[in-house]
């Protein structure tokens, strides 16, 4: 008995049902909407709320713009983002080189990791109010994780001849992890900072919709709380391609990076 090799699809291909998924959940929503099923103040058709996204560009709504909340959530999620990398990646670079360390930091990270970054929001209202620091911790605690453990993991999985003939040549142990360690752990890295994009981002909204007194999850709030279920449908949408956009530059990164790895 043979077994079939799964065919590659085309780029064409791959549009295409794309394409079909898209049309088939938007004809759903559509066909729900006019049906009467749901009433329309509760669930809006496409039309509406692709309308009201338009508006939001312009008609300020919970004191700005859609552009301006997006542009508060952006700034929000870069420091957060940022600091997560800054931190996590050294950190892990050298937790995977010096075992000592390694043992001191792995017992706190294993217990803290697991507490998901929307548990820290009375913690983060406590300390910083309204203000711009609790979503920072907020989605520094969605970013760090990932960035951490996939440094790690490279520097752990490093090629040991790469480490024995920089050790044989007398190499100290800052230019190991510089030079050595660093560079062959750049692919799983970048696929970490993919991972912990993702997770900071979901983490920003969720912070947004309890300590923040702009962004588009407090846009949300506002909105749900005016009962538009067209605005909060709107936000999502722009959440949505945000976020889209962040992961496919970061999957563009990950992408070069692994085919200079193969070159």
């Amino acid at each position: 008995m043979t077994t079939a090799t799964p065919r590659n699809l085309t780029h064409i291909e791959t549009v295409l049902y794309g394409a079909t998924g898209v049309l088939v959940f938007l004809g759903v929503w559509s066909g729900l909407s006019i049906s009467g099923l749901v009433p329309p103040q509760f669930l809006p058709s496409p039309l509406a709320v692709g309308e009201r996204f338009t508006d939001l560009f312009t008609a300020p709504f919970a004191g700005a713009t859609l552009p301006a909340h997006l542009t508060s959530s952006a700034l929000r999620f870069a420091y957060g983002f940022v600091l997560g990398a800054v931190i996590g990646i050294p950190l892990g670079l050298l937790m995977g080189w010096f075992r000592v360390l390694d043992e001191i930091v792995s017992p706190v990270f294993d217990a803290l990791r697991f507490i998901a970054p929307i548990a820290w929001v009375p913690f983060a209202a406590l300390w910083f109010g309204t203000g711009i620091g609790g979503p920072i911790l907020i989605i520094f605690a969605g970013a760090f994780p990932p960035c951490l453990i996939n440094a790690y993991r490279g520097a752990r999985f490093v090629n040991r001849s790469l480490i024995e003939a920089a050790q044989m040549l007398g190499t100290p142990s800052y230019r190991i992890i510089l030079e050595v360690l660093l560079p062959a752990s750049t692919a799983s890295i970048v696929a970490g900072l993919r991972i912990s994009a993702g997770l900071g981002w979901q983490s920003l909204i969720g912070a947004e919709l309890i300590v923040a007194s702009t962004g588009v999850g407090f846009m949300m709030v506002q909105a749900q709380l005016n009962i538009s279920t067209s605005t909060v449908m709107s936000a999502m949408l722009a959440i949505g391609l945000v976020g889209l956009v962040i992961d496919i530059t970061l999957r563009a990164l990950e992408a070069a990076v692994r085919r200079r790895g193969l070159a």
